[in-house]
């Protein structure tokens, strides 16, 4: 199965709203498809008809299925059979049960509910899976709760605990974390403090609602040109040492070359 690699801005976009496909793509890495929450039970197949009618690039497309349990998940894969599609998301995912079956497809599993977080390792282990992402909102309802924030943005410490058991899930089976959105658009600075931690604990993207918050999300997953420099300049000594060595005099490792290398590529993926 291919890594996920399809950058750091992931939009969604309803699938009933063929008018904005291609202004998503233009903006974003990727574009969500949604045929879940952003689509009314009476839009359902008018949005599955539109997916059909108006392709995307498949290598920059994501379609967000309804969960394994609904009553629309059927449905949805009858559609996904005629399109070009191969990654899809899907929704609510609680067990490795609901991503099997799915073999055609590289699959991102929305971990958004209590269950699923307690089985989010066991899903990602399976191969055909290859990224994780987690949603905040949904996993506090099923909780009984009705907020994942503190007034100031910040995570309350369960959406917290289900963000790193999710992080460390994919992480722990090599597969890609994607982290939640952020729904406050008005709130850019929050979103980029929330992407830049994202960034620097491991996640390989965040997905976001509106085209004014994609440029914020590249901006914070980008590395600055200090960061870059360190990486070359590590990179560079690493090829004359073997093990462990200093430089500057802080020990660089194994690990360390690696997050230099990671960095690197990061730098020439933004160009």
């Amino acid at each position: 199965m291919t890594p996920f690699s399809m950058g750091p801005a992931l939009l969604f976009c309803p699938a009933d709203r063929p008018d904005r496909y291609e202004k998503a793509a233009d903006r974003a890495d990727a574009v969500i498809l949604d045929l879940e929450d952003a689509v009314a039970p009476g839009r359902k197949q008018a949005a599955r008809d539109a997916l059909l009618s108006n392709p995307l690039d498949p290598a920059t497309t994501i379609v967000r299925i309804n969960s394994w349990g609904s009553p629309y998940f059927a449905d949805d894969i009858v559609a996904l059979v005629h399109t070009d599609y191969r990654t899809v998301m899907v929704a609510k995912t609680e067990s490795r049960q609901e991503v099997s079956g799915l073999e055609k497809y590289a699959l991102v599993a929305l971990i958004e509910t209590a269950a699923g977080v307690m089985r989010a390792a066991d899903i990602a282990a399976d191969s055909h899976v290859v990224a994780l992402m987690w949603g905040a909102e949904d996993l506090v309802a099923s909780l009984g709760g009705t907020s994942s924030r503190f007034a100031d943005g910040s995570y309350r410490g369960v959406a917290s605990q289900a963000r790193s058991s999710v992080l460390l899930a994919a992480g722990a089976y090599g597969k890609a974390a994607i982290d939640a959105v952020h729904l406050d658009i008005t709130d850019s600075a929050g979103l980029y403090a929330e992407a830049v931690d994202a960034a620097a604990t491991g996640f390989s993207a965040t997905a976001c609602i509106h085209p004014s918050q994609v440029d914020t999300i590249r901006s914070a997953y980008a590395p600055g040109e200090d960061e870059l420099a360190w990486a070359r300049t590590v990179v560079a000594a690493a090829e004359g040492n073997r093990g462990v060595f200093q430089l500057d005099g802080r020990m660089v490792d194994a690990p360390v070359v690696r997050h230099a290398e990671r960095v690197l590529r990061a730098g020439d993926a933004r160009g």
